[in-house]
């Protein structure tokens, strides 16, 4: 990692192990991730990582077991799933399991975004890492899109028919690009085709993606909730505060990891069905369409989003090119304006532990998410559309104006100088290594190794 001192994997010398060594460094890979210098003051917060690492095996492995059973078509597909739950050995057990295997990786992808927001951990010099992580985020709504269309039922072909058509709105190469899209002039065999090839193909790019990511975080290391860097000057001060990876955080992540697949294994042995929608048992009929069509519940915040600004009249007539369009550009705004977090944020402090005006504001941004998700499963009727705006408009203000302003004016509460003095202090052990911060300077290790 970087620039931070640690254990170096050195097998016997003339050994099979030094041959291999010396020509695909394995041994050093797998010691450095066992012996990876880690904040020792981390909290459950942190354990997400491991646990989307796991649900992200567990989808792959499950998804290519599938598609081994799967047939694209009109007709064939709905059969092939019927079939797969009735006539495959253990078939309902591994479809159960990749369906709220998804549920459960966006739930923990959440989470992990929340702390990363909280504990600014895309701060300096984690911008790339963050970026990273936000792709990773796209690239699985993507996914989860694609996979919700293949069973094919009700719910599956009418959210493709939505969804699909808003690319229709792009001014000049809408048409073209929804006609490409479907693969003919409606959705059809064709677009189930495609959707089917890509939501194969994706999750070997989200694995690409997760390795850059890991790569990334052991570059420069892991943020901590005081939001103080590792002091990196010599190997006693990383020692002191600093954990190895194995077994100290590996065991924590491990119980975390135990403790999130007994209430995965409750919801598919018990409620397989629960986080689903029951029109996605009724075969797609293109001439029948569903009273609410509804996306799976992790696309709820930014559907809301999308419909707050299509299906309000006010905004409608405002804007000064088709609703439609708006919509789109709110959505994906919506999610895009993620990646720019490291730079709208002016405070010079990560952790929203020690800014006392901005954590309000952050519980109001959470409270926000889920209202947009409750609202987005409502019908478009009444008051829900102007709730839609409401808290899309939140949303986008959160970013641009909270998180510059509050930055600019808020005075930090005092931090720790030093991870080891955060974690003494927590945990009642005497001795301090550094003096707290009141300055309001950035959070930055107490001395900077020499280049």
């Amino acid at each position: 990692m970087g620039n931070i001192p640690q254990d170096h994997y050195e097998p016997k010398p003339n050994s099979t192990a030094s041959w291999i060594e010396d020509r695909l460094p394995i041994g050093g890979l797998i010691s450095h991730l066992m012996n990876f210098p880690t904040p020792k003051n981390l909290n459950w917060a942190y354990v997400f990582g491991g646990i989307l690492v796991l649900f992200l095996v567990i989808q792959i492995i499950t998804g290519i077991v599938l598609a081994m059973h799967y047939q694209v078509g009109d007709e064939a597909a709905f059969r092939s799933v019927e079939y797969i739950m009735r006539d495959v050995n253990g078939g309902w057990l591994l479809r159960y399991a990749h369906a709220n295997g998804a549920s459960f990786f966006f739930i923990a992808v959440y989470a992990h975004i929340f702390r990363g927001l909280y504990y600014g951990s895309y701060k300096a010099p984690r911008e790339l890492l963050w970026i990273i992580g936000v792709l990773i985020y796209v690239v699985m709504m993507a996914t989860a899109f694609m996979g919700y269309v293949l069973p094919w039922g009700q719910m599956s072909f009418w959210g493709a028919k939505v969804i699909t058509s808003l690319f229709g709105a792009i001014p000049v190469v809408g048409d073209s690009l929804a006609i490409w899209l479907w693969g003919g002039p409606a959705v059809g065999e064709a677009t189930l085709n495609r959707m089917f090839s890509l939501h194969y193909l994706l999750p070997f790019i989200i694995a690409g993606l997760t390795v850059l990511h890991i790569w990334a975080l052991h570059h420069v290391g892991n943020t901590n909730p005081t939001g103080v860097e590792i002091r990196k000057d010599s190997i006693e001060n990383v020692k002191k505060d600093t954990v190895p990876f194995t077994p100290f955080i590996a065991v924590k992540d491990l119980y975390a990891i135990v403790v999130f697949l007994i209430a995965f294994a409750f919801f598919v042995f018990f409620a397989p069905n629960f986080l689903g929608h029951p029109d996605n048992y009724i075969e797609a009929n293109p001439l029948v369409t569903p009273a609410h069509i509804v996306p799976e519940w992790y696309f709820l915040p930014f559907y809301a989003i999308l419909r707050a600004i299509t299906d309000d009249l006010w905004i409608m007539m405002i804007l000064p090119f088709d609703a439609k369009l708006g919509g789109v550009l709110a959505m994906f705004g919506a999610i895009a304006i993620l990646a720019f977090v490291p730079w709208l944020d002016t405070s010079r402090v990560r952790s929203t532990d020690y800014r006392p005006i901005y954590r309000w504001w952050f519980l109001i941004l959470v409270i926000d998410f889920f209202v947009l998700m409750w609202v987005g499963a409502k019908p478009a009727e009444g008051i829900y559309p102007t709730i839609s705006l409401l808290g899309t408009i939140y949303w986008f203000a959160h970013f641009l104006i909270v998180l510059p302003v509050v930055g600019l004016i808020e005075r930090p509460k005092p931090r720790p100088a030093t991870v080891e003095e955060a974690f003494n202090a927590k945990h009642g052990i005497g001795g301090d290594s550094g003096t707290a911060k009141t300055d309001g300077k950035a959070d930055e290790p107490a001395m900077q190794p020499a280049e």
